[in-house]
């Protein structure tokens, strides 16, 4: 006879290692069949009699289980058979998504559902840095290295747009290549998002402002850190349409937008000299 839920949470507390078979921990000699039957509130067990597979855990036991482990190893443990897989397949399994690399966007290790509610891509390395090069002051090398990941953040938002509307939550760190159609579309997709925030999203112009202001219904923040292409004029209309909105910039303004100076031709080093450093 399976143990009782109370019996199996204790289980699965016990057992930290991704094992297909759950062990009780072994009692001091003379002690077992005392805790067992405590456990159980009936006649004692052998502690042998307790070992047990982990598809005999119920449902709850498992999405706690599955929910301890990070996304590759819970697609690894879903294949080991239909009944965990089915488990990862589970929308509760999936209300949090986190990513620290672009190439993960490209995985089958998640799920996208109507659980979804918060999203975050923070990706940090030096290919973040040749993606926020000014566009007219990148080399012919420097965008052959943007082409090969320039769509990965904007299709993946447009899948997340399709399945998803009850996100609540958005962050995007580096993603220097998302633009502002895919964000308004996200705005209009998701009516309950309350939070967006961008930093070092160097296409992000006045025109995600302005689709904040019409379809950001329920958004209550808005960051757009190290957005050099959101001008001071931009934050000013969208406070003056959206009071009540918790907007932040900073760095964002004042920097040197991603267009060429009047008057400068293709880049050179004299251009550079005109930048700060």
């Amino acid at each position: 006879m399976a143990p009782p839920a109370e019996l199996q949470h204790q289980l699965l507390a016990k057992n930290k290692h991704h094992s297909s078979t759950i062990y009780v921990h072994q009692p001091r000699a003379g002690e077992e069949e005392r805790e067992v039957g405590q456990v159980l509130g009936c006649r004692p067990l052998s502690v042998a009699a307790l070992t047990m597979h982990i598809t005999q855990l119920n449902r709850e036991c498992l999405l706690h289980l599955f929910s301890f482990l990070d996304k590759d190893s819970r697609r690894n443990l879903a294949r080991t058979c239909p009944q965990l897989q089915d488990v990862f397949e589970d929308p509760a399994l999936w209300p949090l998504l986190h990513f620290r690399s672009l190439t993960e966007l490209k995985k089958d290790n998640f799920l996208l559902s109507p659980a979804l509610r918060s999203l975050s891509i923070c990706w940090h390395s030096s290919r973040v840095q040749v993606c926020s090069i000014e566009d007219w002051l990148k080399s012919a090398f420097q965008r052959s290295i943007c082409s090969r990941h320039e769509s990965l953040v904007n299709d993946f938002l447009l899948q997340v747009c399709d399945r998803c509307p009850n996100l609540a939550s958005v962050t995007l760190s580096g993603c220097g290549h998302v633009t502002d159609d895919c964000l308004a579309r996200l705005l209009r997709c998701c009516p309950r998002l309350r939070e967006l925030r961008l930093e070092n999203c160097a296409r992000v112009t006045n025109r995600t402002l302005v689709a904040a202001a019409a379809h950001g219904r329920a958004l209550q923040t808005l960051h757009v850190d190290f957005c050099r292409n959101v001008s001071a004029a931009g934050l000013r209309r969208l406070r003056a349409a959206c009071p009540r909105l918790a907007l932040r910039a900073e760095h964002s303004a004042a920097m040197i937008p991603d267009q060429p100076p009047r008057g400068v031709p293709a880049p050179g080093s004299a251009l550079r000299k005109l930048l700060p450093r």
